[in-house]
């Protein structure tokens, strides 16, 4: 086990115009679980590849346990992979194929069968053992994978969206099974995915990346509760925050002739920059249907039936009232109730937390405490 640094650490490819990974800094403690996420093209899994040494790094460091990393060989890292396609070799048995990095390194039969023994216990696996791939089902492959990485006993496990492969349900069966047996075996752990679920449920820390950047680095609680700019905002949470420019008004910002409330430290902070709109982001808990006129008016346009809740998505015919794109906005409200509304209904938005996040409306940066 590690600690592990990125100083600055940079990756361009051969002929782009633009770094894949830029200025990238994190500091991961020793045993701790992060999670890199981000959408397509953030730079997510450069980061990761850069780390185990399958890209170079072009300026800045990583360090692993204090030890420098660059120009250092991916097999002197101690570190091992989890890849998206399993990469098992399909003429191998399970027991084979978790064995196989072990026997490169000059490890004896009996400590290999040790070694594989043990890991196939903590995954379950120990009945498919004479197994071949190709008789397993997707989960069992990902944890065959996953057992070739444990029996090395790497200071090191970087995982790269090794549940994309799956249907959904086994996704949240697996990955409740990666972040049990990493907090069992107290290994470092990087991994990388685009689900932000995902994202938020395994990880000890989550670092959000856009375009090649370190957009914010925190718990998945802080990245909830308190997103560093819009693109933090919009990103984390399923179904995603609410998002759109409004006018101000003296106590908060109007939408579709009605007030919703904004902190006082907001408001304070964008009278100073003299701003008269700003980026609004609600999450869909934070409104539900309201009664008696009181509430933001909105068509309703969809509804989400999932049992135990009701997300009702309704459209907001105000001109001053627009996405960041400048496109229709349609706010989510999520409730208890089933069969809340209809589609086409005119209903009323009602605030029923304090809640609310202001962005600045050029730089997308967040406004107040």
């Amino acid at each position: 086990m590690a600690s592990i640094t990125y100083d600055k650490a940079c990756c361009v490819y051969p002929g782009a115009d633009k770094l894949a990974v830029d200025s990238l800094d994190l500091d991961i403690a020793d045993g701790e679980f992060v999670v890199l996420v981000g959408p397509s093209g953030s730079g997510k899994s450069t980061a990761l590849r850069m780390l185990a040494g399958l890209e170079e790094i072009d300026s800045g460091a990583i360090t692993i346990g204090g030890s420098n990393m660059v120009g250092v060989a991916p097999k002197d890292r101690d570190i091992a992979m989890v890849f998206q396609n399993y990469a098992l070799y399909p003429n191998k048995t399970v027991g084979e194929n978790m064995g196989f990095a072990l026997k490169m390194r000059g490890i004896g039969v009996e400590e290999r069968k040790q070694k594989v023994a043990e890991a196939a216990k903590l995954l379950d696996l120990t009945d498919y053992l004479d197994r071949k791939p190709g008789k397993l089902s997707g989960g069992q492959r990902q944890r065959v994978a996953m057992g070739r990485a444990i029996v090395r006993d790497p200071q090191v496990f970087c995982m790269d969206e090794p549940l994309s492969n799956l249907d959904a349900k086994l996704r949240v069966q697996t990955r409740t099974q990666i972040a049990a047996l990493q907090r069992r075996l107290g290994t470092t752990t990087v991994y990388v995915t685009h689900d932000q679920v995902e994202a938020m449920t395994m990880g000890d820390r989550v670092a959000v990346l856009r375009d090649g950047k370190l957009q914010q680095f925190s718990s998945p609680t802080e990245l909830y509760d308190r997103p560093v700019n819009a693109f933090v905002a919009g990103f984390i949470g399923s179904p995603a925050m609410n998002l759109f420019t409004a006018p101000l008004t003296d106590d908060g910002v109007s939408i579709g002739g009605a007030t919703v409330a904004v902190p006082r430290t907001a408001l304070a902070e964008i009278g100073r920059l003299g701003l008269d709109s700003a980026i609004v982001g609600v999450r869909p808990e934070a409104f539900t249907l309201g009664d008696s006129g009181e509430g933001v008016p909105a068509t309703v346009s969809l509804l989400e039936e999932l049992g135990s809740e009701t997300y009702v998505y309704a459209t907001v015919d105000d001109p001053a009232v627009r996405t960041i794109d400048g496109g229709e906005v349609t706010l989510v409200s999520r409730t208890a109730v089933r069969g809340p509304a209809k589609i086409g209904e005119q209903i009323r938005l009602r605030q029923t937390e304090p809640t609310v996040h202001l962005f600045h409306p050029t730089t997308g940066e967040r406004l107040g405490d």
